[in-house]
């Protein structure tokens, strides 16, 4: 038997002492009035027993209890058990004394009678108090029935001796009864304790649920609540809930603020005994998602707080929709306000469609703040520039930032005039300086407009049309507002063509190169050729390089045009009479494109020309934009014995630092020192000073440009220039006839200047 249910049959024995000793007293009295009448010894002694051990009884009850109290499963059970057999087999046995000493030596009719019948009541008792110790029940009955049914058989008849068989019979089947009785009664135990069991861990998972929880009868009325649910009900001024119709909470609730068609929806699912979720959006901005369950016309309803996760999903949409550092929506989510907008103008089906406008602001030279100042200038550079393009437009535009250093805005319904009008106060607001990080920055934006108003137009046909008055605004220069028109459209059509068009000429080697001389004034020979690309397209004929080499650069081809050119020039250089150099320009997308000293090893040494033979030219620009792989590469080549020159000095910032701390051996000034000597003494000082300053820094100062005569014969004059080139000697010439050319030239060092023309 487990041990729970050990404990409790023990407690049922030992239950109710004061019962117990009045069944011994009762008994006690009965055997007094038997003795009583009948005199006879024997039955007072058994009056005297019934005293004495009921005593004893009671005695053993009493402290049973003190020492278990209401430990179910306090120990020893066993020693207990024992003490209760020794006392109910001496109380049984007591019985049964009575019994046979009342039939078979007193022979009273009336000691008879009380002795059976007390003593099968008292069989009644040990099923009723005795039933979990079948020991005891057995002994106890042994004791009783053995003695009665030996005296009713004493009698000597037949019929007192069937009598004494029936009632043993009769009162063994107690002992049976007292088995069903024990198995019907600690049944009910184990139901009681399972019971408490389980309400135990319903009000403990009810407890620490952590969301709100009312039960509903079939009625629609809160039957059960937990403490959280009483809490999120008090917190809107509802309860207590217990005994309320649902349809009453929620009315109050809509009462209170929440969306009368949530908790519409939430009593209809409710109503028709259906299974469903819905969202709760309380007046204090704390979200619920309530679950109902139903079954058996009984439902149940779970809230659970998603305020939080609520929260975070609308701080996750805000961030994917905008812009972190300025707070302005991003492209994707202007994307998606524009076209929704697109869409309901196309919806409206308007005479002549509602006018919008779209502008595309850059802030120009954004890259050299970030290169010269940090990053984090930069940024502050952006957010400043949020802040003034949003109070310098109307309150209807919709500004967003599209990356980078781009801002876009879009109004939806405006009047032509007005919408170009729109940028000039942008361009005035950025007349002011800004203040970063203690420096003053005049910063300056371009913006392309464009106005629409049919109403076919996709956002990505403003942004493109926007896109190319921009690029207008920017190469017009910068700080302006270009408005689109048709024929941007067909250049960007050309310009794509062109595109496509030089990317098929690279592959198919439909490229060439010219070759313009440098000549030494001294000697008046060629020293060097320059070596220029030229795009003959088979249909447009020959392309300028100031329109083919800016697309090669956008489209990022302009490396595989120098890696050609620095191979092609070098192999052609190889062929050439006497020491004659070759030049080849290098500029700031090669050296982040490809290995330029990679390049050079492989042409040098696949045509077996000396280093000594060929020049870098590198501009400014490229120093400017990426100074530590400039200057890595050019000091590797120069340490090989290739020429580095400074081409287009003048045009730049003409920074002096360069001179000496990069590899240069020869400076190139730029034509613009040139063209106006002959008309501007000062333009002819300033070459003057210029060609000074190159020849004391040990270089050799090459002017470039030289048109005439009278420049030539000024240079010679007044300047120390030691190379000159121009059309005066030599326009570009193709590669077939250079070699003629330098024979030419070379063959005696006082031939006059010729111009020799393709």
């Amino acid at each position: 038997m487990p041990s729970h249910d050990y404990a409790s049959v023990l407690r049922s024995v030992y239950g109710d002492p004061r019962t117990s000793l009045a069944g011994s007293v009762a008994s006690a009295a009965a055997a007094w009035l038997t003795a009583y009448r009948t005199g006879s010894l024997a039955l007072y002694l058994v009056t005297l027993a019934f005293v004495v051990i009921g005593l004893a009884r009671y005695a053993n009850m009493r402290a049973f209890w003190r020492a278990t109290g209401q430990d179910e499963n306090a120990a020893p059970a066993e020693v207990w058990e024992t003490r209760a057999l020794i006392h109910g087999g001496f109380l049984a046995a007591t019985y049964g004394a009575w019994c046979l000493i009342s039939m078979a030596v007193v022979k009273d009719s009336f000691a008879e009678l009380a002795s059976v019948s007390i003593s099968i009541a008292i069989m009644v008792g040990v099923v009723a108090r005795n039933f979990g110790l079948d020991r005891l029940v057995a002994i106890q009955m042994l004791l009783i029935i053995v003695p009665l049914s030996v005296g009713v058989a004493l009698h000597g008849d037949v019929y007192h001796v069937i009598l004494a068989a029936l009632v043993g019979l009769i009162l063994t089947s107690f002992r049976r009864l007292a088995a069903n009785v024990r198995t019907i009664l600690l049944s009910a135990v184990h139901g009681r304790v399972e019971a408490s069991r389980l309400a135990a861990e319903l009000d403990m998972a009810m407890a620490t649920l952590e969301h709100g929880l009312c039960l509903l009868d079939e009625h629609g009325t809160i039957s059960v609540v937990n403490d959280r649910a009483e809490r999120l009900f008090a917190a809107i001024g509802v309860g207590p809930l217990v005994g309320l119709p649902l349809q009453g909470v929620l009315e109050t609730m809509a009462q209170r603020g929440v969306p009368r068609t949530a908790t519409g929806r939430l009593l209809n699912i409710v109503g028709q005994g259906q299974s469903g979720k819905v969202l709760l959006c309380l007046a204090n901005a704390r979200y619920f998602e309530v679950t109902v369950s139903t079954r058996q016309g009984r439902s149940v309803l779970l809230f659970e707080d998603i305020s939080d996760r609520v929260a975070t999903e609308e701080r996750i949409s805000y961030m994917a929709r905008h812009d972190v550092l300025t707070g302005l929506p991003n492209r994707t989510y202007f994307g998606e306000l524009t076209s929704e907008d697109l869409d309901q103008r196309r919806a409206e089906r308007s005479d002549g469609g509602r006018v919008v406008s779209l502008m595309i602001i850059d802030v120009d030279d954004f890259k050299h703040v970030n290169d010269s100042f940090g990053h984090l200038v930069g940024d502050e550079l952006l957010m400043q520039v949020a802040r003034r393009l949003r109070k310098a437009l109307p309150e209807d535009a919709v500004l967003a930032r599209l990356g980078g250093d781009e801002f876009v805005a879009y109004r939806r319904n405006v009047d032509r005039f007005a919408a170009e009008a729109d940028a000039q106060p942008l361009l005035e607001a950025f007349q002011a300086p800004f203040l970063l990080e203690g420096l003053n920055l005049q910063v300056n934006v371009s913006i392309g407009l464009v106005i629409s108003a049919n109403p076919i137009d996709l956002v990505d046909d403003l942004m493109t049309k926007a896109d190319l008055a921009l690029y207008s605004a920017k190469g017009d220069g910068k700080a302006k507002s270009h408005v689109f028109h048709a024929q941007m459209d067909i250049d960007y059509h050309y310009k794509q063509r062109l595109k496509a068009d030089l990317r098929l000429a690279i592959q198919e080697g439909g490229l060439t190169l010219a070759f313009q001389p440098l000549l030494d004034v001294a000697t008046r020979k060629v020293v060097a050729c320059e070596a220029l690309a030229r795009w003959n397209h088979p249909e447009l004929g020959m392309i300028a390089p100031s329109v083919f080499i800016p697309l090669a650069e956008e489209t990022g081809l302009i490396s595989d045009i120098t890696a050609w050119v620095i191979a092609e020039a070098i192999s052609q250089c190889r062929s050439w009479p006497g020491e004659v150099g070759v030049a080849v320009n290098v500029s700031t997308r090669d050296f982040r494109g490809m290995d330029v000293e990679k390049v050079v090893d492989a042409a040098l040494s696949a045509a077996g020309l000396p280093p000594t033979r060929l020049e870098i030219e590198v501009t400014e620009t490229a120093l400017i934009e990426e100074p530590e792989i400039a200057k890595s590469v050019l000091e590797a080549l120069a340490a090989k014995g290739v020429e580095i020159a400074l081409d287009d000095f003048g045009t730049g910032y003409s920074s002096l630092s360069y001179l000496s701390a990069l590899p240069f051996s020869k400076l190139k000034i730029d034509r613009s020192f040139v063209q106006d000597i002959e008309a501007n003494e000062r333009s002819l000082r300033l070459l003057t000073n210029v060609a000074s300053l190159g020849r004391d820094l040990d270089l050799t100062v090459v002017a470039e440009g030289v048109e005439t005569s009278g420049q030539f014969d000024l240079l010679l004059a007044k300047t120390q220039i030691q190379q000159v080139q121009g059309y005066l000697f030599s326009r570009p010439l193709p590669a077939r006839d250079i070699p003629e050319l330098i024979v030419h030239l070379n063959h005696d060092t006082v031939i006059p200047p010729k111009r020799y023309k393709m």
